[in-house]
């Protein structure tokens, strides 16, 4: 038997990706270098190292217990992980027959057993606690009880939260699922082009970007655009982001490399900008089409001339990781970091014009609402805030989910809402496995989604604001009525959900999945199921 460091590397990698813990591993991927590895696109069972791992303790047990005539001693300790194994053998053996014709129960069998269930469950808790997880800056995280106490004592005046709304399923058709299959690796994330409503970008750890036309039904699917993105400065394949511009025409794809590349919509590379020294994270364009924003793990952003590929300032205030970017208008935007900061920064002026700080932990996400009035915010302290460029502090603060918040996303909001004054809709999703749908401004809940039973990595909105998409690494797709919080259909994919997405038409939603598919719902807002 031989055992290579770069089998172990990759089942390390493999368990950070399936607990969740999407920084370390991208940390650990250029680190170790196992993009390298002839084992990458392996194909490993989910739990791999816990199993092996509580195999390995079995083996030890054996060995420790077993005497001079080969025979199994039983020991009333259990073996741990971390302690020091001290022995109280019970004098029988595994191989002896008891005195009496009914053979008692055997301790170390009934222990042995509960230990494999103990073990089963700290498996299956291990995706969901992300408390473990250390920042760019080496910092071990607060234990979840902890962070919990703290919570309680924070929210003993919280209001009564509501019951979650009854599910009202319709089945979905096989005629209406489209399962996309070319990429060689994980596919991150997907975005609808917002003009031609069957127009779908995807992107891949397999070092490319895939431009889809998506018909109606699976047998006229076509072979997709390829966009590839080798050769890159660090042999690391993952593209990490994408992006259209408003009229549909370019698209912009970020890697873990830090490069960041325009496409034309016929799939022909217009630029590559490599101004970054880290993987990038996030890339926006602006409402006009002029200008993209691209955050990276080297601490900045970078502001972009898409005419010429050219940067046009890059931005140094933050001191850890950038994770998430979004403008407030065509030349204002946002920034927030694992630094616990957000800073809001403009073209052209060197200083940012607010800097924001109450987060007790990293900054996962940060979006403008509509209008460009409030922005949103939330983090691995547990906890969602909504600003205000006429504030310095949060002029709402909204608390209920019980472990890290990793995205959210504001309704959509017209004309007519406005004049109605109708409330700002926020929906968040935590890797507590549940969706939120809140009145910002008042910070009141007012439906929480159960349907998942591991982290929620991403939701999407309906263009009309009616239904709310959420997708987990527990495979499972969810669309929901926003309005009553109801269940309207579900869909088992065939692997975990990175990034879910409707089309601008709202008639078709799209989900990523670390099983190399993107798979479609088709007639999402028509009576069919």
């Amino acid at each position: 038997m031989v055992l290579t460091s770069e089998e172990i590397n990759i089942i390390v990698y493999k368990y950070l990706q399936e607990s969740g813990f999407r920084h370390t591993s991208f940390a650990f991927q250029f680190e170790s270098q196992v993009e390298k590895s002839p084992y990458r696109d392996a194909q490993i069972q989910p739990g791999a190292l816990i199993n092996i791992i509580h195999k390995g303790l079995q083996f030890m047990e054996i060995e420790a217990h077993m005497n001079e005539e080969s025979e199994l001693m039983e020991c009333s300790v259990p073996f741990s992980l971390l302690e020091p194994h001290h022995c109280e053998l019970t004098g029988n053996t595994f191989n002896s027959e008891p005195a009496s014709s009914v053979r008692p129960p055997q301790p170390a069998a009934k222990r042995q057993r509960k230990e494999e269930k103990k073990q089963k469950e700290r498996d299956k808790r291990s995706r969901k606690e992300m408390t473990t997880e250390e920042d760019p800056d080496n910092r071990v995280k607060e234990e979840d009880e902890v962070v919990a106490e703290k919570k309680d004592v924070a929210m003993t005046s919280a209001r009564e939260e509501p019951e979650p709304s009854k599910a009202q399923l319709t089945e979905i058709s096989q005629d209406d699922v489209i399962v996309l299959k070319g990429h060689q690796s994980e596919v991150f994330s997907c975005a609808w082009n917002p003009v031609v409503s069957s127009l779908l970008a995807s992107g891949s750890g397999d070092a490319t970007a895939r431009l889809w036309q998506v018909p109606e039904k699976e047998d006229d699917v076509s072979e997709p655009m390829v966009l590839n993105h080798l050769p890159n400065l660090n042999d690391n394949k993952d593209v990490t982001t994408l992006d259209w511009n408003p009229s549909g025409s370019l698209l912009v794809t970020g890697s873990y490399d830090g490069q960041a590349r325009i496409w034309t919509q016929k799939g022909e590379l217009r630029f590559v900008m490599a101004q970054h020294k880290g993987p990038i994270f996030s890339l926006k364009w602006n409402m006009r089409g002029d200008l993209v924003l691209s955050g990276s793990a080297d601490t900045t952003t970078v502001v972009w001339d898409p005419e010429t590929g050219e940067m046009k300032q890059q931005f140094e205030s933050h001191t850890l990781a950038i994770l998430d970017v979004d403008w407030m208008d065509n030349t204002t935007f946002a920034s927030c970091s694992s630094d616990k900061t957000i800073y809001v920064c403009r073209v052209g002026m060197k200083t940012p014009l607010k800097k924001w700080i109450g987060h007790e932990d990293e900054v996962n996400a940060v979006r403008w609402d509509p209008s460009g009035q409030y922005l949103a915010s939330c983090s691995d302290d547990m906890t969602t805030k909504i600003w205000s460029m006429e504030s310095d502090t949060p002029v709402q603060e909204i608390k209920g989910h019980n472990l890290q918040i990793y995205t959210l996303q504001w309704a959509p909001y017209t004309q007519r809402d406005s004049v109605n004054n109708s409330p700002r809709i926020l929906a968040t999703a935590s890797f507590d496995a549940t969706v939120r749908i809140w009145d910002a401004l008042k910070g009141t809940c007012l439906h929480v989604l159960r349907n998942h039973s591991e982290a929620v990595y991403s939701i999407s909105f309906s263009p009309d604001a009616r239904l709310l998409a959420s997708g987990s690494f527990d495979e499972v797709l969810n669309v929901w009525d926003a309005k009553d919080g109801t269940l309207k259909k579900t869909f088992k994919a065939n692997g975990g959900i990175f990034e879910v997405h409707f089309n601008k038409n709202g008639d078709k939603l799209a989900a990523c999945t670390s099983n190399k598919q993107v798979v479609i719902l088709n007639h999402m807002n028509s009576s069919r199921g």
